[in-house]
């Protein structure tokens, strides 16, 4: 038979989980005082390990900004240059593939497309979604948190990013919330269903 494990793989899940097993083991589940100090020993530790993990992962996140931000400085230059190319007489397509700035036709299909959603958490609960909007009138944004059983509906959003500025469930420690979009046509939801964006919110 194949093996399974009761453990989640995923740090964040982990911690959820850890944080619940240790509020339930009692003495009277059958573990002993010494057993039950090691595991909130090793508890409070993984907290404090994942804490400091995320210092680093917002120096990392300061690193991916800047990259982003020169990006945006590079595309706006390229654009303007290939808008003043293409207005010239002698231009053709052909020399458009030969530049490599003809691009793919972008599809109207919306019956069959889904948002590409993207996230970057910025603590303290503030996650900006970023998305493409297509031919659509916007898109909902679906949201699930670490304890919610269902998703609900957070917001319709017209203009990228948008910015979810929930507070944290719980001051000071870490949430996993996920997100999941779908176009808006004329007040009606169409298309299909973005893949599922995992953001772990950092205090």
């Amino acid at each position: 038979m194949p093996k399974s494990t009761f453990i989640p793989n995923a740090d964040p899940d982990f911690l959820v989980w850890y944080d619940h097993l240790i509020a339930k083991l009692t003495p009277e589940n059958g573990v002993s005082e010494a057993d039950l100090a090691a595991l909130k020993a090793a508890n409070a530790d993984f907290h404090d390990k994942t804490a400091f993990a995320g210092n680093a992962t917002a120096l990392a996140r300061q690193a991916t900004a800047d990259k982003s931000t020169s990006r945006q400085a590079a595309e706006t230059l390229i654009r303007a240059e290939v808008r003043r190319i293409k207005a010239r007489s002698n231009y053709n397509h052909g020399l458009g593939l030969q530049l490599g700035i003809e691009g793919a036709e972008i599809s109207n299909d919306l019956a069959n497309a889904s948002p590409n959603l993207n996230g970057i958490d910025q603590t303290g609960g503030i996650v900006a979604l970023s998305f493409n909007k297509n031919k659509s009138d916007g898109i909902n944004i679906y949201c699930q948190r670490e304890n919610d059983a269902d998703w609900a509906l957070l917001a319709r959003a017209t203009v990228s990013p948008f910015t979810d500025n929930r507070p944290l469930l719980h001051t000071g420690k870490p949430e996993l919330r996920r997100y999941s979009a779908v176009y808006m046509l004329k007040d009606k939801e169409v298309g299909k269903y973005s893949n599922d964006l995992v953001i772990t919110c950092a205090p």
